[in-house]
């Protein structure tokens, strides 16, 4: 089976950019996959992808490179394809739009899949006649505006499946958008294995990872381990992450007088190994599309001390088992579960164990099977009845495919 990736740009950081290739890499060992980056910033993706997929550009915004195209007189027009609603719209022109349609009028495989909802638009609207279109929600519908939610109402009735991260997510999509034929299904990130020896249980560190970023909320967890030391000033905290955070972290450290407890390590990459340095990982945030820092942490054995955010935690950490979900924006639930794991070492060895067992299940392995199967399963009904269904989206991509979407607090987030 021949399978294409879209992506914004594979050639960057970010979680989506790193389950792609944990997904495609997974996906070569059967089948020939490549993933297409609308842009390419670099000479080398950060994230090494197997030497068995293929990685290739539409734009080139390489200063230094012959084909570098940002002064192209259509780089500079605004895109009129790509949603303008989308978080990222920007980024998008004229050119991209004429590539990105070129390229799908002529893509040669049997699925093409799209990693965000405004990529997610041009797949269902301009592939050729014959490969499945498959849209990857990596967000989740909340966090879309209503007028985001309103345009892919109108086009996600011409994909074949729609996949989210969580389960709770799909049932957003379910109940709230009229997607007739459209498979919605969950399929979880796949974490690969570390490739580090899993930790030991003994070091008396924390460990938290991820942008520096407000809905992290690490200013919460930095007063909560303000609690721990207070109770156990032999245990210390590491922040690995950077962003415009910093700053208000540092001062926030500094005035609590926690720089001999607290400590902001920067970006790391490989971060595995940072994970299996420590004992513990802290989850803060106010909302995880998933939770792909859970899992790290779990796949290297560490249990995890999370808020029971929407919508990733609940569904990754079995409380009490594996690890602890407590309650959102409170310091002081915080600071207890830390305790109760730091303060009973029987505890939290026995939830490390179960942690690491438990994460298998996000191998990527296991994961790309899942996506066989769904593919398989796709390609089975693709006759007439897949015909009849997409003939059905297009007419129902008006106004009668929206289904009012319910505001939320984290609307008009982007990625």
């Amino acid at each position: 089976m021949q399978i294409s990736f879209l992506i914004h740009n594979a050639y960057g950081i970010g979680g989506t950019i790193r389950t792609t290739y944990n997904l495609a890499n997974a996906l070569a060992e059967q089948h020939d996959v490549e993933v297409v980056s609308v842009f390419r910033h670099r000479d080398k993706p950060v994230f090494a992808p197997d030497p068995r997929v293929r990685v290739r550009h539409l734009v080139d915004l390489r200063k230094d490179s012959d084909g570098y195209e940002g002064e192209d007189p259509d780089a500079k027009k605004a895109a009129s394809f790509f949603p303008s609603s989308e978080g990222r719209y920007d980024q998008y022109s004229a050119l991209t739009d004429r590539r990105i349609a070129e390229h799908l009028a002529r893509v040669e495989a049997d699925v093409v899949v799209g990693t965000r909802p405004g990529l997610n638009v041009h797949l269902a609207r301009q592939t050729r006649r014959g490969p499945l279109r498959v849209g990857q929600e990596h967000l989740t519908l909340d966090t879309h505006s209503d007028a985001l939610s309103r345009e892919l109402s109108r086009v996600y009735p011409r994909l074949d499946a729609l996949t989210t991260t969580t389960e709770a997510d799909a049932g957003a999509y379910r109940d709230r958008m009229r997607l007739p034929g459209v498979r919605i299904e969950a399929m979880p990130n796949p974490v690969p294995s570390p490739g580090v020896t899993p930790a030991d249980g003994s070091a008396k560190w924390v460990v938290a990872a991820g942008r520096l970023a407000p809905v992290k909320r690490y200013d919460l967890l930095v007063k909560a381990f303000d609690r721990v030391r207070a109770e156990r000033p032999d245990w210390r905290l590491r922040i690995y992450g950077g962003g415009k955070q910093k700053d208000k972290l540092r001062r926030l450290i500094d005035d609590r007088g926690l720089y001999n407890h607290v400590f902001l390590m920067g970006p790391a990459n490989p971060i595995e190994p940072e994970w299996a340095k420590g004992s513990l990982a802290a989850v803060t945030s106010t909302f995880e599309s998933f939770g792909m820092t859970i899992v790290e942490a779990m796949r290297c054995g560490l249990p995890v001390v999370s808020t029971d955010c929407p919508h990733g935690p609940g569904e990754i950490i079995d409380n009490g088992v594996d690890g602890r979900l407590v309650e959102v924006g409170n310091v002081g639930a915080i600071s207890d579960g830390l305790l109760q794991l730091i303060n009973n070492d029987a505890l939290r060895q026995q939830m490390a164990v179960r942690a690491l067992d438990r994460s298998a299940r996000f191998d990527p392995a296991r994961i790309a099977q899942r996506y066989e199967d769904l593919f398989g399963s796709l390609t089975a009904r693709s006759g007439s009845v897949g015909l009849l269904n997409r003939a059905r989206g297009s007419l129902l991509g008006g106004a009668h495919a929206w289904r009012t979407v319910l505001k939320s607090p984290g609307k008009g987030r982007t990625a």
